[in-house]
């Protein structure tokens, strides 16, 4: 509704000054009013049909138009009487500043638009507790729109689209991206989680909500990132990204996270010869915290719900509960390490396969299977087979599914790579193991 008030004002003030033209004209500069008369009908017309879509307003506002547009009639077939055109233009006046007051003050309050654009489900956690608090404030109105996205074949090409609307949480309401146009609505706040635009080799938001195309039509773009810093770092090339230069806002877990920005950002005005031209830093950039650690730390174990095919593997043959080992693999490790990342992920499930009192919770990186195809292929047919031969027999628990926290809360402990998942894992006190891929032996588990 802000937007569609000041959008109302802004053609108003195209009629007013059409209007004052007639107060100040004189006989030579007629012709030039009477070519803007049908413009300001059009205007009307287009003022009419939108206070028509409001409930709130009261006819009046309509009937006004109507009688502006009639007097914009008798104007123009009075052309060469100027004392008559000045008469008309005191009442035409008159409805305009009545017009203007209806809109004001009979139109519904001014609410910020707040708009969460995530794009995988399984990021939401970075979001939620930010969109939480928005939902509470009476003053806005907010909505969720997942975004599409699209896997990258080899050479760069947009692959498979990707829409996972139906697999946010129950009590998220979520509007479908082809329902809300943008460049209509321009929303107040737009929340993002992807910072890559074009530049991430693996996969790619829908091109039309990139950084740079959503500032087009956006007051302010928050930027939160989809992860948090590894014991407090962060590597310089997320903070450089078009979702960190192109936010007005952008929302860090801490203090010594927001200085790496800072001085990430710095160093790269400074070799792009653009310094001061993106903003201040010290004041786009907030240590207000990490949605991630809000939700991780809200939820515990009576409140999630466990998948049924989750449930016989929990329990031991005698009814009490085994011991849960959340594994989780990177993407990054797998660029890093190649084929010796397989040989180590096949050598770990089957350390874990034949033991009655530990289970394994296997969660890979929910691009990794997307990284291998585009980035190793030569490995994607192995990586997949490993996949099936362990889903097939079904000895442990495979979770590909949209909610992270669900496997941290439920299971005992961690074991696997370095991400930011072990900081997350760490605000539980649970313990956390790094798998070494340099030693296949290193997994003890008395």
């Amino acid at each position: 509704m802000r937007y569609r008030k000041k959008e109302l004002y802004e053609r108003l003030e195209i009629l007013n000054q059409v209007n004052r033209k007639f107060k100040t004209s004189d006989r030579g500069k007629i012709f030039p009013v009477q070519d803007e008369l049908a413009k300001c009908q059009n205007i009307a017309l287009e003022i009419g049909t939108c206070l028509e879509t409001l409930e709130e307003v009261t006819k009046t506002a309509v009937k006004l138009l109507e009688d502006y547009c009639e007097c914009l009639y008798q104007q123009s077939i009075h052309l060469y009487d100027l004392q008559t055109c000045r008469r008309i233009s005191r009442k035409v006046q008159k409805q305009l500043d009545q017009i203007t007051r209806i809109i004001k003050f009979e139109l519904p309050e001014e609410k910020r638009e707040v708009v969460f654009l995530p794009y995988k489900a399984s990021m939401w956690d970075s979001l939620e507790s930010v969109w939480m608090a928005a939902k509470e404030d009476e003053g806005s109105e907010v909505h969720v729109v997942p975004i599409p996205y699209f896997d990258k074949n080899p050479d760069g090409s947009l692959g498979r689209m990707y829409d996972e609307k139906d697999e946010y949480p129950d009590y998220v309401t979520v509007t479908d991206w082809r329902e809300y146009d943008m460049t209509e609505r321009q929303p107040d706040v737009v929340f993002i989680h992807n910072p890559y635009d074009e530049c991430n080799y693996v996969t790619t938001v829908h091109p039309a909500f990139y950084a740079r195309e959503l500032k087009k039509y956006v007051d302010t773009l928050v930027y939160i990132p989809y992860f948090v810093g590894i014991n407090d770092r962060v590597e310089d090339h997320f903070c450089v990204l078009p979702g960190v230069l192109y936010a007005n806002r952008v929302i860090v877990e801490s203090e010594a996270v927001k200085k790496q920005y800072i001085d990430a950002l710095h160093k790269f005005e400074k070799e792009n010869h653009c310094k001061g031209q993106l903003g201040d830093w010290d004041k786009k950039i907030l240590a207000l915290g990490s949605p991630k650690l809000d939700r991780v730390r809200k939820i515990n174990r009576e409140s999630i719900v466990i998948p049924e095919n989750w449930k016989g593997q929990l329990k031991k043959a005698d009814g009490t509960r085994r011991k849960i080992v959340l594994y989780n693999t990177t993407v990054a490790s797998l660029l890093r390490y190649g084929e010796t990342a397989l040989q180590k992920l096949e050598h770990t499930l089957q350390v874990f396969r034949n033991d009655p009192d530990v289970v394994l919770l296997w969660r890979p990186h929910p691009l990794l299977l997307s990284t291998i195809h585009s980035m190793r292929e030569n490995l994607y047919s192995r990586y997949c087979r490993i996949i099936e031969d362990y889903q097939r027999e079904g000895w442990g628990i495979y979770d590909d599914t949209a909610d992270p926290d669900r496997a941290i809360v439920l299971s005992d402990a961690y074991y696997g790579d370095w991400s930011s998942m072990v900081t997350l894992y760490r605000a539980t006190g649970k313990p956390v193991m790094i798998q070494n891929y340099e030693i296949e032996t290193e997994i003890n588990l008395n």
